[in-house]
């Protein structure tokens, strides 16, 4: 067994048969996949990418990303992710922060021109399709083979951004060795095999999309359906169209695609598992993934940027209720802490192969994270009698809002940067639909006339729009500890 990346790919294309991806109605081996991306590393190697170094690529779920990332590996350079919804702001603290030398990208994506915002940031700009340098201009025929050689499992093959409470985001280091033991961990306990389909509805840039969906069904020999974005309508389509047989998604997915009355139209009888990531689902939720998928099995998933992917997951003989009210129970190679208060109620932390190798150029922060081999996750957890670990909050104040992490303090700093704000203070709220929301409670200066509204547009332009406030509430003040911080346990109350 190997612990590279492109070896894992290699082991799969080893069978000029076996179809790995489907995209647009078409089905892609894993061998097309292995030769394109031989030949994209030879680029990259013409244009003076090295061992080591970091190439970014902004994009949709798409055969080419993939290309793209497994070429980097083949080559020992590292991936950034980086998201379509990003904008200005949030692409050029990462690609200084992780001194990318050259971006891939869309040409545009809604009305944005990403060549010319990302010109200057990088010394090269390679797109998918348009105009100047492209993805295609850089399949060329050459050598790899040298630079293959020198890889090692250990060697960092991505850089996943990941906002802290700071407000500035850190770049998680994961490793070859690190993302397939994670994959690897994943497949095994949700028995996938070549027979299995799942569509990829979720980023690549995210572990949730590269790792427990791509990865994990490239070890698994399974069939991965490659979408661009999440669309409810075409993905109840695909349960009789692609024959899925797992669905994979957070719960706000699960929502809007059980709200679909396309999907009453559609036999979902194959579908054998159904995974929930992001937070434990609801009795709810529950109850009505378990009456439109009669035979699927409903489990949970709990994972991090920082373990690069699935650490804990509903066991196979979880009742009803430990599935609603506990994350899962730790994987195979997954150790997992609790440092208790008196209630039985402290910090989760993991110990697992999978883990980062740290903060990308933060070796302060790198520290911080872990406490003797072990990943402070920044969760508050009980265990169970059983082992399953059980969520009591965040120690973090960051909060899930359909499925994406969403740190206050990054928008708080948009917030204050706005000249009629004085102080700004956000908490997630509960929401029906999208799990949880930013509500933000800011004070304006003496005579300012800035509504909600203003500060939402102000706020639009500069922080991907998944992080815009929901909800903003102008107060005259906000309660204050004695050091004069804001007490936001007071908000919650």
């Amino acid at each position: 067994m190997t612990d590279r990346i492109f070896d894992a790919l290699a082991d799969a294309a080893a069978d000029p048969a076996a179809i790995g991806w489907l995209s647009g109605g078409r089905e892609i081996g894993f061998a097309e996949v292995d030769r394109l991306s031989d030949r994209f590393a030879a680029g990259l190697l013409r244009h003076g990418i090295r061992h080591g170094d970091r190439i970014a690529v902004l994009g949709p779920t798409a055969p080419e990303w993939l290309v793209v990332y497994f070429a980097a590996a083949k080559i020992g350079a590292v991936v950034v992710g980086l998201s379509v919804r990003y904008r200005e702001n949030e692409l050029a603290h990462m690609l200084r922060d992780s001194g990318a030398r050259l971006v891939v990208t869309v040409p545009s994506h809604d009305g944005i021109d990403f060549p010319a915002l990302l010109a200057g940031l990088v010394e090269t700009v390679v797109t998918f399709g348009g105009d100047g340098l492209t993805f295609d201009d850089l399949l060329v025929d050459g050598p790899t083979a040298e630079a293959g050689a020198a890889v090692t499992p250990d060697d960092p093959v991505m850089i996943i951004y990941t906002s802290g409470t700071t407000g500035t985001p850190k770049g998680a280091v994961l490793t070859h060795r690190g993302q397939l033991a994670a994959a690897r961990s994943q497949a095994r306990h949700m028995r996938m095999t070549e027979h299995d389909v799942l569509p990829v509805a979720v980023p690549l840039n995210h572990v949730s999309g590269i790792t427990c969906c791509v990865l994990a069904a490239l070890v698994a020999r399974a069939r991965a359906v490659l979408l661009p974005a999440f669309d409810p309508r075409e993905i109840a389509g695909l349960f009789a169209t692609a024959g899925l047989t797992l669905w994979v998604g957070v719960p706000t997915m699960h929502t809007l695609l059980l709200n679909r009355p396309e999907l009453d139209a559609v036999d979902t009888s194959a579908v054998r598992l159904v995974v929930t990531g992001g937070a434990n689902a609801e009795p709810a939720l529950l109850e009505r993934l378990h009456a439109r998928f009669p035979r699927a099995r409903v489990m949970n998933l709990y994972g991090l940027s920082e373990t690069a992917g699935a650490v804990l997951m509903t066991a196979w003989d979880d009742d009803f209720d430990t599935t609603a009210t506990t994350v899962g129970h730790p994987l195979p190679d997954v150790e997992i802490r609790v440092d208790a208060a008196a209630d039985g109620t402290g910090e989760l932390l993991v110990r697992s192969p999978s883990l980062m190798a740290g903060y990308h150029g933060r070796p302060r922060e790198t520290a911080e994270a872990f406490a003797d081999g072990w990943l402070r996750t920044g969760d508050l957890a009980t265990v169970t009698d059983t082992g399953a670990v059980r969520l009591r909050g965040r120690a973090k104040e960051m909060f899930v809002q359909g499925g994406f992490n969403v740190y206050p303090v990054e928008v708080e700093n948009v917030l204050t940067a706005h000249p009629d704000v004085v102080l700004a203070a956000g908490i997630g709220v509960p929401d029906p639909v999208l799990g949880e929301i930013g509500r933000y409670y800011v004070v304006l200066a003496p005579g300012a006339t800035a509504t909600g509204d203003d500060l939402k547009s102000f706020c639009a332009g500069k922080i991907a729009d998944y992080k815009v406030p929901k909800e903003i509430v102008v107060r005259d003040s906000l309660p204050l500890t004695p050091a004069g911080k804001i007490q936001k346990s007071r908000l919650r109350d």
